[in-house]
């Protein structure tokens, strides 16, 4: 009667472990072009560098062939050369965040300040809110127990899923917040980086229509809102020389993202060479709007400053160095 025990015993233990491996381990892997990620569907990229490597936060949209969005937690990523990939154990859940009502892990973007990392997500209409963290991949926690934001705050808007898409920034010290659907909205964020100060404003853009998904960045003096119009979405952009505005728009930066009706992107330095990080539908046979994935392409800029448009591409980026 013993052994029959230990044998139990012993296939628990191993069961247990190789559960907690499975949690625990980090999955490594190598992007040979567009989409970077394949082995799960990704959507929603937001990045930023810290000394050589690349962190990439991403949505998590549930599977293939989707017939709406089913999205649950939130992925992270690094890399060093755009090539080798880490991709970390899930630092986040709707669940995570005990006020939303939605189930519904939407478009988000983190940034690091004073030695802590601030992860803004965004919900299908419960708002923004703001989970924090010790180390870039996390596990993060919600760092306020209510949302950050609410349609409430967004006084020109009148759809419940107006309160979306958050883009941070910190500049000469202080931190920004862009958000919005239909509406592009701004304010400024305290120094501890969970709550707003002063009043919130939205832009008034001069052409093509503010659908979602702004991305505020800075480069040589210019600030640059790119942001996805229309439906199906292209992502375009304008340049303001203070970051309140006036925008004046500059031009389209990608086309329709293909198999994909929504486009969200996030622009970034890294070892010398700008890159545009976007989504589409190109997993297939099991792609599509609702089933995404994240790519990545450069972006040039022109002498006076505004940028090329993006030429979306299948092989994507081969090395960190700006080499095809």
């Amino acid at each position: 009667m013993i052994k029959p025990y230990i044998i139990t015993v012993t296939f628990f233990l191993a069961l247990t472990y190789e559960v907690r491996a499975q949690v625990d381990s980090l999955y490594h892997f190598e992007s040979t072009g567009n989409p970077v990620i394949t082995h799960k569907f990704t959507a929603d990229p937001s990045a930023f560098v810290e000394r050589d490597t690349l962190w990439l936060f991403t949505g998590h949209d549930f599977a293939g062939n989707q017939k709406g969005y089913q999205m649950k937690d939130w992925c992270v990523f690094s890399t060093t050369d755009l090539i080798h990939w880490t991709e970390y154990p899930t630092p986040l859940k709707i669940t995570d965040f005990a006020w939303d009502r939605t189930g519904a892990a939407y478009a988000a973007q983190t940034i690091k300040r004073n030695g802590k990392y601030y992860w803004y997500m965004s919900t299908n209409g419960s708002g923004i809110g703001v989970a924090v963290a010790d180390r870039p991949e996390g596990p993060y926690k919600d760092a306020l127990g209510k949302p950050l934001l609410t349609n409430a705050d967004c006084f020109a808007s009148k759809h419940y899923w107006t309160c979306i898409d958050p883009t941070v920034i910190i500049d000469n010290g202080q931190a920004w917040l862009f958000w919005g659907n239909g509406v592009c909205y701004y304010a400024k964020l305290k120094a501890n980086m969970i709550e707003i100060d002063g009043e919130i404003k939205k832009i008034d853009f001069d052409h093509l229509k503010f659908t979602e998904a702004p991305w505020i960045h800075k480069r040589k003096g210019k600030y640059y809102l790119s942001y996805a119009t229309g439906f199906p979405e292209k992502i375009a952009y304008a340049m303001a020389n203070h970051i309140q505005g006036p925008y004046h728009y500059k031009g389209i930066l990608n086309e329709i993202a293909g198999n994909s009706n929504t486009n969200h992107q996030a622009i970034i330095e890294f070892k010398g060479q700008s890159y545009f990080i976007y989504h589409n539908g190109a997993v297939q046979p099991n792609g599509g709007s609702y089933s995404r994935s994240v790519c990545i392409d450069k972006i040039y800029y022109n002498k006076d400053g505004s940028m090329k448009r993006v030429s979306m591409t299948t092989e994507g980026v081969q090395s960190g160095t700006g080499r095809k």
